[in-house]
């Protein structure tokens, strides 16, 4: 019954008989003498052998073919898509550089055009936009090309001036370790002091010593004249004049109200935790003098640029780094801001030292066009003053204000 049913056995059937004919043949008189033993019963088996073949194994011959079959279709199909895939490599290879080149070149052509349009002169409430023709003067670190920077002594020379007049002073300034603010460029005292010599260190930081210790310092001793002198170089003790020791923020303020109606911009040098101590010492000191609309100030540090605007909303700063590759990029579009969008009132910024130009009219144009006055730094050679001035900048920052003021009032 089971050979019956199982069509894969019954296929294989004859071979096995076929297989025992010959056999039978070749010895009929002893199978003659053997018909009563049980050796066919033995045999039995092998006749039903056929039955035992496994049911399964023959239904795999189609799973191989057919997985054959995939791998020859796979292999076609690669065979097919391979110069594809190799042209399309080819063309990414070509493609990208060509782009990549494309981006540069634009961005070249962005950053070298002059970017000068005509003159347009806006009617603005900001109290730093000057009329056209009328650029300020700004003693950059109160005139350090001409006295010892960020002293009372530069001071005291600016305001006394026969020969020239300051519109704006600016300076910098770090917080001491008694919470004081002293006016100082670098990071540390190395430059401009004799720091090395008395506090027996290099890199010593201003927020690491008092008042009363920093004043113990010749902040004139790094100074040197056109002519290469040094001028206060090794005064030490009672012969170093008091307008070189340490200046705080109080004293110079103190010296410019008496000596006439100055304007400020001010940097604040110190970072984090120590940037928010020095805002609210500037803060405070600026608002209880009343000279916060006399002062913009500014900083290269992006959190105390917003600690400021979120603690001081009524103190004027300038624009951070980011907020300047904004306006940049605003600038050359023209692109339309609801008022009250910019939140600094002005733009200190180089003017074409670097790679991006920002001396151009076009940034002028648009600035003044949305309240904004262009203040630029570090201004010393007389052309760059007279560009800057016919370009209707606000404001020149320059460490030699002397031959800034004979540039920009030459008539």
């Amino acid at each position: 019954m089971d050979f019956i049913l199982d069509p894969f056995a019954k296929k294989k059937a004859p071979p096995a008989a076929s297989a025992e004919a010959p056999a039978a043949e070749a010895q009929p008189e002893e199978t003659a003498e053997k018909a009563d033993e049980p050796a066919p019963a033995q045999e039995a088996p092998a006749a039903a052998q056929p039955q035992t073949a496994p049911a399964e194994e023959e239904p795999a011959a189609p799973e191989k073919s057919e997985h054959k079959t995939h791998e020859k279709k796979r292999s076609e199909k690669n065979a097919y898509t391979y110069p594809y895939r190799k042209r399309k490599r080819h063309r990414a290879r070509i493609i990208v550089p060509v782009l990549i080149l494309a981006v540069l070149l634009s961005l070249f052509i962005v950053v070298t055009h002059s970017w000068n349009d005509e003159i347009v002169t806006y009617d603005t409430s900001n109290p730093y936009i000057t009329p056209y023709g009328q650029t300020m003067v700004s003693a950059h670190r109160s005139g350090g090309g001409i006295f010892p920077e960020n002293t009372l002594m530069a001071f005291e020379g600016c305001v006394t001036s026969k020969d020239f007049k300051t519109d704006i002073f600016e300076f910098d300034l770090h917080i001491t370790k008694d919470g004081k603010l002293i006016l100082l460029h670098d990071d540390t005292l190395d430059r401009t002091t004799d720091s090395e010599e008395v506090f027996g260190v290099t890199g010593a930081r201003p927020e690491d010593y008092t008042l009363a210790e920093l004043k113990t310092l010749n902040f004139g001793d790094g100074f040197i004249d056109d002519n290469g002198n040094a001028p206060y170089r090794g005064l030490r003790g009672s012969a170093v004049p008091a307008s070189l020791h340490a200046a705080t923020l109080e004293e110079v303020l103190e010296l410019l109200e008496k000596s006439g109606d100055y304007r400020y911009i001010i940097e604040i040098k110190n970072r984090k935790e120590l940037g928010y101590d020095a805002a609210d010492a500037l803060y405070g000191i600026l608002k209880s003098k009343k000279l916060l609309d006399k002062a913009v100030v500014g900083t290269f540090n992006a959190e105390v640029t917003r600690y400021i605007d979120e603690q001081f909303p009524d103190m004027y700063r300038s624009a951070s780094i980011a907020e300047v590759l904004e306006f940049y990029v605003s600038a050359l579009l023209d692109l339309k801001c609801a008022p009250g969008y910019y939140k600094y009132k002005a733009l200190q910024i180089p003017a074409n030292q670097f790679v991006i130009k920002l001396g151009t009219s076009r940034i002028t144009n648009y600035a003044h066009k949305n309240n904004i006055a262009v203040q630029y730094w570090t201004i010393n050679a007389p052309e760059d003053m007279q560009y800057l001035k016919d370009i209707n900048a606000d404001c020149v920052m320059s460490d030699v204000p002397d031959t800034a003021y004979g540039v920009l009032n030459a008539k």
